[in-house]
C-alpha cells in the first residue's frame, strides 16, 4: 500500500554524515571497562559537566522530586488534565532564568512565552507560523545540521545558506546577506526570515553588537522576520559577553516599532541546564499573533506537568540558579581550554571561541586536496581508525573544506585525554611531515556551490 510523500521521502537529513557518525558510534560505543577500543562520542553537544549540582539540589529538596507540598502529595493534581498554556509557576521561573543567563540586562515577560517539547519543537512551530511551503529562510552557515530536519522536513520551507568565511571568523556581513537574498530571489523563493544561532552552533562564538544591529537593519529593509536561537546563552564562559537580540532591541528603543513584532527568540534548558531528556523548549515573542498560533500548535508537543513542577522548584531557587550558572561557566572554560590545548599539541588550531559545548576545529592542513571529498576521507579515517566521532564541516554546510565540530562537555576529562592521545598517535603515524599551513585569502574566501534541494525531493548521501 502506498504511503504519503512525507513518509517515503528522503529529505529528513538522517543520511547526513552528522547522523551517520552517531550511528557508527552506537554500533561500537566506547566504555572505559567494557569496550576501551570503541568509538568516543565527540559529536554530541550535551553538557554533563555540572550534573552533580542538580543531583545535589535534588538530594536536599526531596519533596520537589516526590511531588509533595509540606509533606503532602499533590501527584493527582499534576497527573490530571493539563492546560497547554503551561503552569504559571514554571513560566515565571523560566522567565527569571532566561533573564539571569542574559545578565538581567533584559526583562522577560512570562506571558510572551510559549512552552514546547524542546527547541526542536519550538523551531518547527515557529517555522509553521512564519512561512508557507515553498518559501525560504536565510541561515548563516556553518549552521547546526539538525536545522535541515527541524526547519524544512515537515514545513516544506527551503533553507538558503548565508555563506560566511573564515577570513573574518565566520562573521555575518551585509554582502553575504544580500548574496543569499538575491539567490533566493533568482530561484523565485520568497524570503520570510533570517534564522541565527547566538551563541553559534557550531562555531562556539557570540555575535557582536555590530552584527546584531546589521541584522535588525536588514530585516527592517526587507520587511522579514528574525529568529534568534539562544539556547546556548548560559554557556558563555569568557569575553566578550553574550548580547541577546532582545537587549539590542531595547537599546535601539524600538519597543513601539513594528520591527519588534518580527523578532522571535528560541530558548531551551537542554544546553544551559544540561537537561535534554526533559524536552523543555520555549518561544519568546512580542507578536501576539505568533504567540496565539504557537500556543495552539503547542498542544501537539507539550511538556508534562510533572516536569514543569519539578523545574519550577529548581529554577525558583535563585541562590541555586546563580551558583549553577557561575560554576557551569567555570567548568566549561576549563574543559574548553583542555581541548584547545590538547589539539594545539597535535598541531591543530581552533577558531577562537567563548561559548558552547564544542570547538570549531581547523584541519584544512590535513586534507590531501582542498575538496569536500578530501574532508570526508579524513572524517572517515578519524571515525574508523582513530575511533572518534566528530562532525565534518560539510554537514554544517560550511563553504570551506577541512573544518570540524568537536564536542567536549559530554565526556569525562579522562575520556578527553584518551581522545587527544589517540589523535596524536594517528597524526604522528600518518602526517609526520605535514606542517600547519596558512590558507591564503583566495582559498578561505572560496564558496561552495549551493544546490537547491526542495523538501520532498529525493537525494543521495549528503557528503
Amino acid at each position: 500500500m502506498a504511503l504519503s510523500r512525507k513518509a517515503s521521502c528522503n529529505s529528513h537529513g538522517q543520511d547526513s554524515s552528522y547522523f551517520l557518525g552517531w550511528q557508527e558510534y552506537e554500533k561500537n560505543p566506547y566504555d572505559q571497562i567494557q569496550n576501551p577500543t570503541g568509538i568516543i562520542q565527540m559529536g554530541l553537544a550535551e553538557n554533563q559537566l555540572s550534573f552533580d549540582l542538580l543531583e545535589s539540589w535534588l538530594a536536599k529538596n526531596r519533596d520537589a522530586a516526590s511531588f509533595k507540598r509540606n509533606g503532602t502529595s499533590f501527584f493527582k493534581e499534576l497527573a490530571l488534565f493539563q492546560d497547554y498554556h503551561g503552569l504559571p509557576a514554571f513560566k515565571k521561573a523560566l522567565a527569571d532564568f532566561m533573564a539571569e543567563t542574559r545578565r538581567n540586562k533584559v526583562s522577560i515577560d512570562p506571558n510572551k512565552i510559549v512552552l514546547t517539547a524542546g527547541a526542536t519543537s519550538a523551531n518547527e512551530t515557529l517555522m509553521f507560523c512564519l512561512a508557507e511551503p515553498g518559501d525560504a529562510i536565510l541561515v548563516p552557515a556553518p549552521y547546526y545540521p539538525g536545522f535541515d530536519r527541524d526547519l524544512k522536513w515537515r514545513t516544506g520551507v527551503e533553507i538558503v545558506p548565508v555563506q560566511c568565511s573564515s577570513c573574518n571568523g565566520f562573521k555575518i556581513t551585509t554582502a553575504a546577506l544580500e548574496e543569499a537574498y538575491e539567490t533566493a530571489r533568482i530561484l523565485n523563493l520568497e524570503v520570510k526570515a533570517i534564522w541565527i544561532t547566538n551563541p553559534s552552533n557550531p562555531l562556539g562564538t557570540t555575535m557582536t553588537q555590530g552584527e546584531l544591529n546589521l541584522l535588525i537593519r536588514f530585516i527592517t529593509l526587507k520587511q522579514i522576520h528574525l529568529v534568534s536561537d539562544e539556547i546556548y546563552s548560559g554557556t558563555v564562559f569568557s569575553s566578550p559577553e553574550f548580547v541577546s537580540i532582545l537587549e539590542t532591541l531595547d537599546e535601539r528603543k524600538c519597543k513601539n516599532e513594528k520591527v519588534c513584532d518580527r523578532v522571535q527568540v528560541v530558548q531551551s534548558l537542554s544546553k544551559d541546564l544540561g537537561l535534554p531528556g526533559f524536552r523543555v523548549g520555549a518561544i519568546y515573542s512580542s507578536n501576539e499573533t505568533v504567540i496565539s498560533a504557537a500556543t495552539k500548535m503547542s498542544s501537539f508537543g507539550l511538556i508534562s506537568s510533572q516536569t514543569q513542577h519539578l523545574l519550577a522548584s529548581i529554577l525558583s531557587d535563585k541562590t541555586f540558579t546563580r551558583n549553577y550558572i557561575s560554576e557551569n561557566r567555570k567548568r566549561l572554560k576549563k574543559r574548553h581550554k583542555m581541548l584547545v590545548s590538547g589539539l594545539h599539541g597535535c598541531g591543530i588550531s581552533c577558531l577562537e571561541s567563548n561559548s558552547g559545548l564544542f570547538c570549531w576545529v581547523d584541519m584544512r592542513h590535513l586534507l590531501h586536496a582542498n575538496t569536500f571529498q578530501a574532508e570526508m576521507d579524513l572524517w572517515r579515517r578519524i571515525l574508523y581508525e582513530v575511533k572518534l566521532n566528530i562532525s565534518p564541516g560539510s554537514s554544517c554546510h560550511c563553504a570551506e573544506p577541512g573544518w570540524f565540530r568537536v564536542c567536549f562537555a559530554n565526556i569525562s576529562e579522562e575520556t578527553l585525554t584518551i581522545s587527544i592521545t589517540r589523535l596524536k598517535t594517528f597524526l604522528s603515524a600518518n602526517y609526520a611531515n605535514v606542517s600547519k599551513k596558512t590558507t591564503n585569502s583566495k582559498d578561505c574566501c572560496s564558496r561552495k556551490k549551493w544546490t537547491l534541494q526542495l523538501p520532498f525531493q529525493e537525494r543521495g548521501l549528503v557528503e
